[in-house]
């Protein structure tokens, strides 16, 4: 008897538009600090209600002057005023200067900022002099009110995730709060019995075949990292029964639930048929190394996500698969994985038949190396490099080739 045909892997692209598209964003808005919105998703266009800088001031320390006023180099003319940032001066009378310093308004008659460096003070007169050395054009050093920011701006749209930049806007336009979307509320478990808690079992202690649980930490930190309140559920056992129950309970007060291991066709390995029992299962297999064994579903409103066991798998799954899936739930309008093109440093001779995404470093030479083991377990790789080289199904690296690099620092912010 011949065993049925298996379908063939879903590429990574196809499988990432199903997700998307399911992946409608969350009801929900909070209002909070603009000092705590980091990483948060705007859910309303910011407007400003003033111009930035609301008038034209000086970004210079030096003087103000009206260049019709100063005729040829070395021109002797009275300080009539001083004006330091936070303060507002007067008109400026014809044939006077004014000290002024870098951020204060320019007062009205003025042209030109002279900065100090060009300037001579004269002492020892009853009135302050200063000796104009070199010739300003008019609007030099003036920053001009709407500069940077224009009253009724749109300055941050709806969906752009906000960090250090965006909040210092937002606070220079004053505002204190923000609405950002709500935080995706996601349940954590691991499947195994081969799993050990950190700290639970010594090292040498360690029953034949046991390994510790590495998964739980790196992935409740990605989720966090994504912007969601994180359950961890610890592990559970591998049974049947334990599965569907740990899922029927994460369903119930979470927006996703998401699994490490059990995931792939073995004996022990209880998601797919534990989701089924419960729900559906709408993506099993992708055609991508590492991280093949990949599964999502639903079990009532909850999205379910179940990510292979072995470490690697499960980090670089995250990264391609779950990290825009999350954002898009909290509105994002970037999600897509951005590379950049990159000079191989050396020779990957056997490519797989699926889409790889490589662990590789920059080297002082602006080009990439490649970590010599690529195995699914080993995640010292993902600790020595810095990105993930994006390569296309059967397709040999040559020294010297370009190849599509994607940064860590695009991925896990």
């Amino acid at each position: 008897m011949t065993e049925p045909k298996r379908s063939p892997l879903l590429p990574l692209d196809d499988a990432l538009a199903r997700l998307l598209a399911v992946a409608a964003p969350l009801p929900g808005v909070e209002s909070v600090a603009v000092g705590d919105a980091d990483g948060r998703v705007l859910a309303q266009d910011v407007v400003s209600a003033l111009h930035v800088p609301p008038q034209d001031n000086s970004s210079m320390d030096g003087y103000a002057v009206c260049c019709a006023d100063l005729g040829a180099p070395g021109v002797l003319l009275p300080v009539s005023q001083r004006i330091p940032a936070g303060a507002s001066g007067a008109p400026l009378q014809s044939g006077t200067v004014a000290r002024i310093f870098t951020g204060a308004p320019v007062p009205q008659g003025a042209d030109a900022i002279v900065m100090q460096e060009d300037c001579t003070s004269v002492e020892g007169t009853s009135t302050p002099q200063v000796q104009i050395n070199v010739l300003p054009t008019p609007g030099q050093y003036i920053r001009r009110a709407g500069e940077d920011v224009v009253r009724g701006d749109v300055v941050l749209a709806s969906g752009q995730r906000l960090g250090p930049a965006e909040l210092g806007l937002a606070a220079s336009i004053g505002l204190a709060s923000l609405n950002v979307a709500r935080r995706p509320r996601v349940a954590l478990f691991s499947t195994g019995d081969e799993l050990v808690m950190p700290g639970t079992v010594a090292p040498q202690d360690m029953p034949p075949g046991a390994i510790y649980n590495s998964n739980r930490f790196f992935l409740s930190a990605l989720l966090r990292r994504m912007g969601c309140e994180v359950t961890d559920l610890g592990i559970v056992p591998d049974q049947r029964e334990a599965t569907v129950q740990a899922l029927r309970d994460a369903a119930q007060s979470h927006d996703v639930i998401l699994t490490s291991g059990g995931v792939s066709v073995g004996e022990e390995d209880h998601i797919k048929p534990a989701v089924q029992s419960l729900g559906t299962l709408d993506l099993w297999q992708i055609a991508i190394k590492p991280g093949k064994p990949f599964a999502h579903g639903r079990i009532g409103a909850a999205h379910f996500l179940g990510l292979p066991g072995n470490p690697v798998s499960s980090f670089v799954t995250f990264l391609v698969l779950v990290r825009p899936f999350l954002l898009q739930l909290q509105g994002a309008r970037q999600v897509a994985i951005k590379s950049v093109a990159a000079r191989a440093d050396f020779t990957w001779a056997r490519p797989d038949k699926r889409r790889e995404f490589l662990r590789a470093r920059r080297n002082d030479q602006g080009g990439l190396d490649l970590f010599p083991n690529q195995s699914s377990g080993v995640l010292t790789s993902a600790v020595w490099g810095d990105g993930l080289i994006d390569n296309p199904p059967g397709c040999a690296i040559a020294a010297g080739d370009t190849v599509r690099f994607v940064p860590f620092s695009e991925l896990l912010t």
